[in-house]
């Protein structure tokens, strides 16, 4: 599929005020661009804060209103600097997209290195965790909202030498469950997403090899697209899943759902097409 502009389901969310972490470029942008233009107020931040004016900037040329704040999310007077910024700018939080992620270079478990190990922990878990602490206490002010963390495929099923990786997205899907059950009754919904294989830097950087292999781990043999990611960050965070929290959403073209016949015994053309 193709990486077409996301028309952000014009109305969907008016009136609402929403912050994506992580929103300096690829799935983060997108779904910063796609909240916008559903109608919503719009805080950015990330670590880059350049690259992040860009994307507001471009959002703001669409005619939405979108600000833009560096942060660091594992350092908690920086998470309570932004929450705090962003309640000073639009007065209210609805929306929580907790995006920000951390992987390391594939080694098996005992050659990883201690401090990529750690940082993959510290930016997964302890950022989610962070972000979370800050994001919920300005939700209830207001009534409630929805956050909307990422996880990854990985972290449910696991992957061969990415144990830094791994391990923070399954402790992002364990703490989405923790939080969900904390402020079900309480009007904040929290929810988790787990993506398969998208065609972000990280892929487009791995080569057309890499692409063709990632394609074919899934039933549906392509890769998806970070405006399909846009679109369940808008479902979850709109009232049309006003009943849904606690959820792992995975969005993977069926790759958690099992392995197909042909996948175990691959036809002829799937290994000239993977050679």
């Amino acid at each position: 599929m193709s990486e077409a502009p996301n028309d952000g389901r014009p109305g969907l969310l008016d009136g609402k005020v929403a912050l994506v972490v992580g929103a300096s470029r690829g799935i983060g942008a997108v779904t910063a661009r796609a909240l916008a233009r559903a109608g919503a107020k719009v805080m950015l931040a990330a670590r880059d804060g350049t690259a992040l004016e860009a994307v507001a900037d471009g959002i703001r040329r669409e005619g939405h209103e979108a600000r833009a704040a560096t942060v660091d999310v594992g350092d908690e007077a920086s998470v309570g600097h932004l929450i705090g910024r962003l309640l000073d700018v639009f007065g209210r939080l609805d929306v929580a997209f907790n995006n920000a992620t951390d992987g390391s270079t594939p080694r098996p478990l005992a050659d990883m290195d201690v401090d990529a190990f750690d940082r993959a922990i510290r930016t997964n878990i302890r950022g989610t965790f962070l972000g979370m602490k800050h994001q919920i206490p300005a939700m209830l002010a207001t009534g409630g909202g929805s956050i909307i963390n990422m996880a990854s495929l990985a972290g449910v099923q696991g992957v061969a030498n990415l144990a830094g990786y791994v391990t923070g997205k399954a402790g992002v899907i364990a703490l989405t469950k923790v939080a969900a059950l904390d402020y079900a009754d309480r009007g904040v919904r929290v929810n988790v997403l787990a993506p398969g294989p998208i065609l972000t830097h990280h892929l487009e950087a791995a080569g057309e090899a890499a692409q063709r292999a990632a394609a074919l781990a899934t039933p549906m043999r392509r890769v998806g697209a970070s405006a399909e990611i846009a679109d369940a960050v808008l479902w979850l965070a709109s009232d049309k899943s006003s009943f849904v929290t606690g959820v792992t959403l995975p969005i993977d073209g069926g790759q958690s759902a099992g392995a197909k016949p042909e996948r175990i015994f691959r036809q002829p053309q799937d290994q000239a097409q993977a050679g």
